[in-house]
């Protein structure tokens, strides 16, 4: 796609022994190193992912446990048990469309995956973690939930209404020991960036080859992909003891691009 991955070393240290953490979307991109790294920290993670088998890879990689669950289905998302400490709500998909052609039923499917799932999923595991005076939750934005592209009217809105729901979170859990924040990043090196470029070509009028360095990479400041291991770093660092006053934030990993 561009450039070589930029090797990361982990370089927070984070004690989450004992800690119980519950990753969505962690079955590969963003919610594969955010397991594997909440592993490292010593918390037992459960991968939950629609593809049951790469859950149990990544699971089986961090020590943890699979679950292969459908977030779109309301009835799957109440049966999950949320009776963790850390709640990292990562899920997501995209679809690229103007907005009078886009179908109806994809921006429900869109919200109900990267709103309503994140909300029931919180709702239920909140009072775990009001009874143990401590939790932590970390949704993972976008960009996109704070500046807006075309054609992804789904995935914007969606991504601005989790926001709002993190918000929320952050002022009703900050008297019980729960924190509530956003990670924003911009083009990350996923499956789901991979998976546009073709759309992205075919409504901007360009090569895939050139979807990178002129559509994704144009408003950054810093011109290449992110990498999941940078968000997951950023992750590990909001679960530790010198973030515990960071909550109702959304922190930017764009590169620059909000700094426009």
């Amino acid at each position: 796609m561009t450039a070589e991955p930029v090797a990361l070393p982990h370089v927070v240290h984070v004690d989450l022994t004992g800690r119980r953490a519950l990753v969505t979307g962690g079955g590969s991109g963003i919610g594969r190193a955010c397991a594997l790294r909440l592993a490292a920290a010593g918390a037992t993670v459960r991968v939950v992912d629609r593809d049951v088998e790469a859950a149990g890879a990544v699971a089986a990689e961090a020590g943890g446990r699979a679950e292969g669950v459908d977030l779109a289905d309301p009835d799957a998302v109440a049966d999950l048990d949320a009776d963790v400490d850390i709640v990292v709500n990562n899920a997501g998909l995209q679809h690229v469309a103007p907005v009078p052609d886009f179908p109806v039923e994809r921006f429900t499917h869109l919200h109900r995956v990267m709103v309503e799932a994140p909300f029931q999923i919180i709702r239920r595991a909140l009072p775990h973690m009001y009874a143990r005076r401590w939790g932590r939750i970390v949704n993972i934005s976008s960009v996109h939930g704070l500046r807006a592209s075309p054609y992804k009217v789904a995935y914007v809105s969606a991504k601005h209404a989790l926001e709002g729901l993190s918000k929320v979170v952050a002022l009703e859990g900050a008297a019980h020991g729960v924190t509530a924040n956003c990670i924003n990043p911009a083009y990350v090196r996923t499956p789901l960036v991979e998976g546009q470029l073709a759309d992205q070509a075919a409504r901007h009028g360009v090569g895939e080859d050139e979807v990178v360095e002129k559509i994704m990479l144009a408003r950054a400041a810093i011109k290449r992909l992110i990498e999941p291991a940078e968000v997951a770093e950023l992750l590990a660092y909001l679960c530790a003891p010198p973030a515990a006053f960071i909550t109702g934030a959304s922190i930017p990993l764009d590169g620059g691009w909000t700094a426009h």
